[in-house]
């Protein structure tokens, strides 16, 4: 099994495995915070899905680092698309709101990178075919 692969497959167990407790500790949250409408101490449980969510984050750069130098290129472009683009489309939105268009809450950036670094994974890996 290539190395690639052999990363990959611990890519998908540990970031499979925060996802999961991601899910869980965002349900338990919402449950608890929708049970506890004034309770001092909401912020917290608010941030608990942060903490699997980190647990994902450094699974992926456990992968970043198994990666040969060719599968980290083209990581490296499509998280540079990712990052340039997002920065463009929420810097444009912030001004479009002083026109007049609906405030957006800054939890859709994060998934809206991950879109865009999708999209750019995929262009990039087109280039090196």
């Amino acid at each position: 099994m290539s190395s690639y692969k052999q990363a990959g497959r611990a890519y998908v167990i540990e970031f499979g495995g925060a996802m999961a407790a991601y899910v869980v500790v965002l349900i338990v949250a919402i449950t608890i915070l929708n049970a506890n409408p004034h309770a001092a101490w909401r912020p917290l449980v608010a941030l608990a899905p942060v903490i699997p969510a980190c647990f994902a984050v450094l699974a992926f750069v456990r992968f970043l680092r198994r990666m040969d130098e060719l599968q980290r290129r083209i990581q490296l472009e499509a998280i540079g698309l990712s990052f340039a683009v997002s920065g463009i489309l929420t810097f444009a939105y912030g001004f479009l709101e002083m026109t007049g268009f609906p405030h957006l809450s800054l939890i859709w950036i994060f998934p809206g990178m991950i879109m865009l670094w999708g999209l750019g994974l995929a262009i990039a890996s087109r280039r090196y075919q």
